[in-house]
């Protein structure tokens, strides 16, 4: 149900689909937060494994790539998911291991000159959260097309394809877009 109508699938219905009545669903989820944390605590456990097997790789760019691949292709299985980790409704334990390893693979890639200079990772929030929309509007299966666009962006990320733009959104109008604020 959660993958299928996003984080804000009701409860009841979620309820009915598992079988069991809304008086269980509570007693083991008292909270849609705890309901979210159960269900989705193996995928983003996926996160911060590819955030490692990132780290790991040699190349830098090649590891940044490969992390934003695949959480891409993890929001791509999942509706919810998709819109979770661009969520700052739901935090869990496992964001920081992976902001933390973002921030050091964007400084190696920059270093190494194979990233655009000013790149920062309020952008990397900003994929993240164009992928998610590419999923919630997709009618079907939104995997080839995810791909498509994280191909599209990851290009266009490359050192030699930089061009003057606009700088970065300041974290504080990042943290507002993820936690659904649009306004101070």
């Amino acid at each position: 149900m959660l993958g299928r109508r996003g984080l804000d699938a009701p409860l009841d219905q979620i309820a009915s689909t598992a079988g069991v009545g809304n008086a269980t669903l509570y007693r083991h989820f008292p909270t849609r937060h705890d309901l979210v944390q159960a269900v989705f605590a193996d995928q983003m456990t996926r996160y911060v494994h590819a955030a490692e097997c990132a780290l790991a790789e040699p190349d830098p760019w090649t590891g940044l790539r490969g992390l934003l691949v695949e959480i891409c292709a993890l929001q791509a299985e999942n509706r919810a998911l998709a819109d979770l980790v661009v969520s700052a409704e739901y935090p869990d334990d496992t964001r920081p291991a992976v902001v933390d390893a973002l921030r050091e693979l964007l400084d190696r890639a920059r270093d190494a000159g194979r990233l655009r200079a000013d790149f920062a990772v309020e952008d990397v929030a900003l994929l993240l959260m164009a992928n998610a929309g590419v999923v919630r509007h997709i009618d079907g299966p939104a995997t080839p097309a995810s791909a498509r666009l994280v191909a599209l962006l990851l290009d266009g990320l490359a050192a030699e394809a930089a061009t003057p733009g606009p700088p970065p959104p300041d974290p504080a109008t990042v943290s507002r877009a993820l936690s659904g604020r649009t306004r101070p």
